[in-house]
């Protein structure tokens, strides 16, 4: 009697149910911030109370909020980022699944391989498979038999895989939550000094005016670059490449700081025309990015130099700084998404941990690298290489 084929994995329907479950917890954290939004807006008069009670008072309310134009945009932005995030993560999540597709085909073909395989083969490796505990942190398939070596293999490959994806995606939804957890207490914590003597005391009126709109504007800075990160790993980001020279855009940038960062020395070393062909307006956020991190860590009164020229017939440019420097048990992480060293990144610092993780997305699109010299007490050097290549738009 022929044996009963299994079902393939649905990997359609998880990763529907792995996407749809991101996007209502995306839903539940904007819902949120609109609350605490909507409450502070509230609380100072930004929007004006009703002059109803009872049902009509939150029906009165809601309509309100609708055709203030702040939120009538926000509530926008985020109806697309949600549908967006519904629509396109299944289909991004299928294709990290697909390995998963192929092992099922595989599995099929070596069972209508009998002549080969004996059940008794087959039941050997249904046990191997059925003895893999997921909650272990180096559980492998094992089946003893060399015919399946290369089964064997490949299974492994994909846990391994997929445990560093999910390790990945735990550590930033956490990371994420931690970040925002923070400004949101924050805010919290000062909508309730508003409700309880705000209304009679100016100077607590102030100050927690201050702050809240400090705290929303970093929440707003970290839900960007949260946003740009997502729709790179979704492939939404968009890319302008044309042929411009990279020595200009460095002295652009230089200029910039030189007028906005009066409490460190800058120096800038691009004179000669570096020509590439690539986003100018990605890699000049790159350098911004080097710049951003070189003038926190450096001292004030510190020297920071920037420059831009060829490694041989390399495109490059660099930013090298003063400062504390980088502990060699950090070096290997510094482009980890929300990575911060306790010697050298605090949220004190005003950074978001996601600067780096983003110039280096920035780069490997460009096909480019990096390259960090750094000694702690002396300073850091991170110089990026563009590719040689055929210029042409």
């Amino acid at each position: 009697m022929a044996k009963k084929k299994k079902p393939a994995i649905r990997t359609g329907e998880i990763a529907w149910r792995i996407n749809f479950s991101g996007t209502l917890k995306l839903f539940l954290l904007l819902f949120a911030i609109d609350i605490f939004l909507i409450y502070f807006d509230i609380t100072t008069g930004i929007i004006p109370p009703v002059q109803v009670t009872g049902i009509d008072a939150i029906f009165q309310t809601i309509k309100t909020i609708l055709a203030t134009q702040k939120y009538s945009l926000l509530l926008k932005a985020e109806g697309l980022v949600l549908l967006s995030k519904l629509a396109f993560g299944t289909i991004s999540i299928r294709r990290t699944l697909k390995p998963i597709d192929e092992l099922t085909n595989v599995a099929i073909q070596l069972g209508s391989q009998s002549n080969d395989f004996d059940e008794e083969k087959f039941l050997r490796l249904e046990a191997a498979i059925d003895d893999i505990s997921p909650m272990a942190e180096n559980a492998r398939l094992r089946t003893g038999d060399q015919q399946l070596a290369g089964l064997e293999l490949a299974v492994n490959n994909l846990i391994e895989r997929m445990r560093d994806s999910y390790r990945q995606q735990t550590r930033f939804v956490s990371d994420a939550s931690h970040e925002l957890r923070t400004p949101i207490a924050v805010i919290k914590g000062y909508a309730d000094m508003l409700d309880r003597w705000g209304k009679t005391d100016e100077k607590v009126l102030t100050e927690s005016i201050e702050a809240i709109k400090t705290e929303s504007e970093h929440m707003n800075y970290l839900v960007e670059q949260l946003l740009f990160l997502a729709r790179g790993d979704n492939g939404k980001a968009k890319m302008t490449f044309a042929e411009f020279d990279l020595a200009q855009m460095i002295r652009e940038v230089y200029e910039e700081y030189v007028m906005i960062d009066a409490e460190h020395t800058y120096h800038c070393k691009a004179e000669s025309t570096v020509t590439v062909f690539g986003d100018i307006s990605m890699l000049k956020q790159t350098a911004r990015i080097l710049l951003d991190n070189a003038k926190k860590y450096t001292p004030e009164g510190g020297m920071i130099n920037i420059s831009a020229g060829l490694d041989g017939s390399v495109p490059f440019f660099s930013v090298q700084d003063t400062g504390i420097g980088i502990d060699q048990e950090s070096l290997p992480h510094i482009f980890d998404r929300f990575y911060r060293a306790d010697s050298s990144r605090s949220r004190d610092t005003g950074g978001t941990g996601l600067g780096l993780a983003i110039a280096r997305w920035i780069v490997g699109k460009h096909d480019g690298r990096f390259d960090v010299l750094t000694r702690e007490g002396v300073g850091t050097r991170i110089t990026v290489y563009l590719p040689k290549r055929q210029l042409s738009v």
